[in-house]
């Protein structure tokens, strides 16, 4: 029989390996590109979220914009892609806090109105304030709805493979 330091160890070792596999998935998903720094790097984020926590969701999450900001040259600068990768991992944390505790539709419908229309919001006030050229009422208007399709497939399918693969664990 394993000792607990054992078994903590061997948990340890889980997270870190399934964490490290969905930055990886996140790093692909962040060069198919939809508009701008709007990619598919998210759903690992929001994946990890459910299937290992909300901390390792936020973590994941995180690092995802932050590949995708690297790999289209941060354009809307590194002050403003830290924020916003920031959010990202805010709302996979939240994400996996509500999905652990209310239904899964509950989860995805509030992420994808955070990483939506919300998260546009508040960055276009935030690049108002950096002095940013494109910013406010311009910048919201040409991101709102990309960004909230983009989510909208990043959530929901991080959902439905949750759901898949927890069906097959039982």
């Amino acid at each position: 029989m394993k000792s607990d330091t054992e078994k903590i160890s061997i948990d340890n070792i889980r997270v870190v390996t399934r964490s490290g596999l969905l930055i990886a998935l996140s790093a692909i998903g962040a060069m198919i590109k939809i508009q701008g720094t709007i990619a598919f790097d998210s759903m690992p984020g929001y994946f990890a979220a459910l299937f290992i926590s909300p901390m390792a969701g936020g973590f994941v999450a995180t690092l995802g914009h932050l590949l995708t900001s690297i790999t289209s040259g941060f354009p809307l600068t590194v002050p403003m892609h830290l924020i916003v990768a920031l959010e990202m991992g805010l709302f996979a944390y939240i994400f996996g806090i509500l999905g652990r505790k209310s239904n899964g539709v509950i989860a995805s419908i509030v992420a994808i109105l955070l990483n939506g229309p919300i998260v546009t919001f508040v960055a276009s006030i935030t690049a108002k304030m950096l002095g940013l050229p494109f910013n406010g009422t311009a910048m919201f208007n040409a991101l709102v709805i990309p960004l909230t399709i983009a989510s909208s497939a990043n959530i929901i399918l991080a959902y439905v493979i949750f759901k898949i693969i927890n069906k097959q664990k039982r």
